[in-house]
């Protein structure tokens, strides 16, 4: 009975020994990552890709390199060109290629962001932003961005470090310089004010100019209309005074009793008052009134 307790001992042993042995010698790099081999603290230049993989029982191990895109984030403080203090807060997105983690793990170790990293974002910041004055590194802040983030790419590309983007979160200035800052963007903003309400009254000048020239236009077509429609009212008239007109228009008038004087003219009636000693058509005197 005893036997047979060893034996089972001695077999529940070597299972034992035997699992142990197969789990050292695999090993799994996750997705996004390689593994860098070391062998007996020598680090090979050869790195494993993702998924499962056999090693040395006891004398390789994998150490797993991150490949996929982080962020950091750090503050710089720097000078501008016309010695302005600037604070700036800057975000990095990067990745470390496969083929360049074994090299990063041998010369600088796990810790490459803060060995490497870290330093060349100040350097490219403070070395950027002394080629700007501070007014420049607000308004021209995209361009400033962009060159740090050129700055940094050279300096880091070496290691096998890609800086994917490079975003300024801020810049900070002194006090004095903020209070001199909106001290200028409130006078600009009084300039453009009194530049707009200056237009604004030469355009409503202007507009009222153009409106009595229009109206004094409009006025004097109105005269010349009403001139033309008077000079062709009077000419339609004498045109239409003919010597019937004339004629009709005496007899209209005549109130029933014959003229005491006709001219030669047949045409032209003169009324005369007559007097008590008057003649007849034929010239003679009256008897019954003489009587």
């Amino acid at each position: 009975m005893k036997r047979k307790t060893k034996i089972w001992i001695t077999a529940a042993a070597i299972v034992l020994v035997i699992v142990v042995v197969l789990c050292s010698a695999l090993t799994i790099v996750p997705a996004g990552h390689t593994g860098v081999v070391v062998t007996v603290g020598k680090v090979s230049d050869r790195v494993l890709s993702e998924g499962l993989h056999f090693k040395i029982p006891f004398a390789q191990q994998v150490v797993v390199m991150n490949n996929k895109i982080q962020k950091t984030e750090i503050n710089s403080n720097s000078v501008s060109r016309d010695l302005q203090t600037v604070s700036s807060g800057v975000a990095i997105n990067y990745h470390v290629t496969q083929d360049a983690s074994a090299k990063i793990y041998k010369r600088i170790g796990e810790q490459y962001a803060d060995t490497v990293l870290q330093p060349a974002i100040q350097e490219a910041v403070k070395a950027v932003t002394a080629q700007y004055t501070a007014e420049e590194l607000i308004t021209k802040r995209s361009a400033v961005g962009d060159e740090i983030g050129q700055t940094l790419s050279k300096k880091v590309s070496e290691y096998g470090i890609i800086i994917d983007k490079f975003n300024i979160v801020n810049f900070d200035f002194s006090e004095e310089f903020n209070a001199a800052i909106e001290q200028k963007q409130v006078a600009e903003q009084n300039k453009l004010r009194a530049e707009t309400e200056k237009e604004q009254k030469i355009i409503e000048a202007e507009a009222e100019a153009e409106r009595k020239v229009i109206a004094a236009q409009a006025e004097a077509d109105a005269i010349r209309q009403k001139a033309e429609a008077e000079a062709e009212a009077n000419q339609k008239l004498n045109e239409s005074l003919s010597e019937n007109v004339l004629r009709y228009q005496q007899i209209e008038k005549w109130d029933g009793k014959y003229p005491n004087v006709v001219s030669s003219d047949s045409s032209i009636l003169v009324d005369v008052p007559s007097d008590t000693n008057s003649t007849d058509n034929t010239g003679t005197t009256n008897e019954s009134d003489s009587n």
